[in-house]
């Protein structure tokens, strides 16, 4: 028996917070202007997007000891502007960032629920964590929190806020008609939670949200991470983005969730993709190679060198060969970044593509930071994103243009008429909240 084709689901992302925006291009504009949110935001919305996702850093990231300049310096805060774009969109989800090591659980749930019912339900939450003292340095409690704790405490912090989110019964208030006053009728937001991570009882001051619960995102790789994402998550923001690595990762995970009794369908698999199109395959291969040699600009190839190398390599020339020079592996010069995880072997794998490519720094950066998850004309890109998604590679994709805020314009017009075409994606919006848009059971 045939089975039915997979519904393609995207979602956009804000570009910036890392060296995706081409600065150089004179389209490039605001990270910061309101205008620029909801340029994207409605281009996700025209195109009859999933959702529209920010990311957040909670300190400014360092390179050797200076403020990383080729990094977005004062984004706004990603609740107050997924806030503000509800009353500007209607049936767009609207997903955030938000540390679930440096925030607390009453307040955070309060805050997401109020955009739930502020956005009619469409609030998502991207849960991350922290053991970074550096970035713990801007908060009360500082760097505390051991790596190998970080998943315990968020998967308690989703577990108390979905306790908050159900705290009101569906009929806990009801309205007089005579007196045109509420009536309790129940126990009113009562929780009391006592566990490893936190101890909390009160009254929580809203009631469930149009889809009960706001959508949970989660982005860990780690073995800890896709088990915490099969616990708990409705998504995941996979950076697995090729067939072959995308059909094992999204195996893996699913097969997960059996042990928690949930169903595969329950959780979505959408890696970050991002695009280059042009009118045949080879116009678009060559805008693509000059999207990636604007993103990787000789700063930024040794500012990757030194990540990696943990030393001051501002005297390498980055369109020379990679030096013979030891990585510092007690030290580091970057702060505020994702860790590289082990950079000695790291640093081998990249000298053995270096040699055998005969690649300079720069080239090397762009060889292994490559980007342009989907290549080619629209037709090609749509059969692209189909494949990945019927071959159980992904459910769907996040997708994040290197221009801020026009770079998902072309996208829209041009790719998803196609997808629609091939029956695989929805030409209108059916449903209300988020959790419709995701078929999330």
């Amino acid at each position: 028996m045939t089975r039915p084709r997979k519904r393609v689901h995207l979602a956009a992302h804000f570009p910036g917070v890392n060296n995706t925006t081409v600065w150089a291009d004179p389209r490039s504009g605001s990270q910061i202007d309101f205008a620029s949110f909801v340029h994207l935001a409605r281009t996700a919305e025209r195109g009859t997007f999933d959702f529209f996702f920010l990311a957040e850093g909670l300190r400014l990231r360092e390179l050797k000891g200076r403020i990383h300049d080729l990094d977005v310096v004062g984004r706004p805060e990603a609740l107050t502007v997924l806030s503000a774009l509800a009353a500007v969109t209607d049936r767009l989800g609207l997903a955030g960032t938000v540390n679930a090591t440096f925030n607390e659980p009453y307040e955070l749930a309060r805050r997401l629920s109020t955009l739930d019912h502020l956005s009619e339900g469409r609030a998502a939450w991207n849960v991350v964590t922290s053991s970074d003292a550096f970035t713990g340095e801007n908060f009360r409690r500082g760097g505390y929190l051991d790596r190998a704790d970080r998943y315990r405490r968020a998967g308690e912090f989703v577990e108390l806020s979905r306790k908050l989110w159900d705290s009101w019964q569906p009929d806990a208030l009801v309205a007089d008609q005579d007196s045109g006053r509420f009536v309790r009728t129940g126990d009113v937001g009562a929780f009391r939670h006592q566990g490893e991570q936190f101890t909390v009882e009160g009254r929580f001051t809203l009631p469930r949200g149009p889809q009960r619960h706001p959508v949970i995102i989660q982005a860990g790789d780690s073995d800890e991470g896709r088990e915490f994402a099969a616990s708990a998550a409705d998504v995941i923001f996979s950076r697995h983005g090729t067939l072959e690595d995308g059909r094992a990762f999204y195996a893996d995970v699913k097969r997960r969730l059996a042990r928690y009794g949930r169903e595969p369908a329950t959780l979505k698999i959408m890696p970050a993709a991002t695009y280059a199109l042009g009118d045949t395959e080879e116009e678009a291969a060559e805008r693509a190679a000059e999207i990636r040699r604007l993103q990787v600009g000789p700063q930024t190839a040794i500012a990757f060198l030194e990540q990696v190398w943990g030393r001051d390599m501002s005297a390498v020339d980055p369109d020379g060969p990679l030096p013979d020079i030891e990585p510092n592996l007690a030290d580091g010069v970057s702060q505020g970044r994702a860790a590289h995880g082990d950079r000695a072997s790291l640093a081998a794998k990249w000298r053995t593509i270096a040699d055998e490519k005969r690649l300079t720094v720069r080239e090397l950066v762009i060889e292994v930071t490559g980007r342009q998850t989907f290549i080619g004309t629209p037709e090609s890109v749509a059969r692209q994103i189909d494949e990945h998604v019927q071959a159980d590679a992904a459910d769907g994709f996040i997708l994040v243009p290197h221009l801020t805020p026009g770079g998902l314009d072309e996208f829209v017009d041009r790719v998803v008429p196609l997808l629609r075409e091939r029956g695989v994606f929805r030409t209108e919006y059916t449903g209300g909240t988020l959790r419709e848009h995701l078929e999330l059971t």
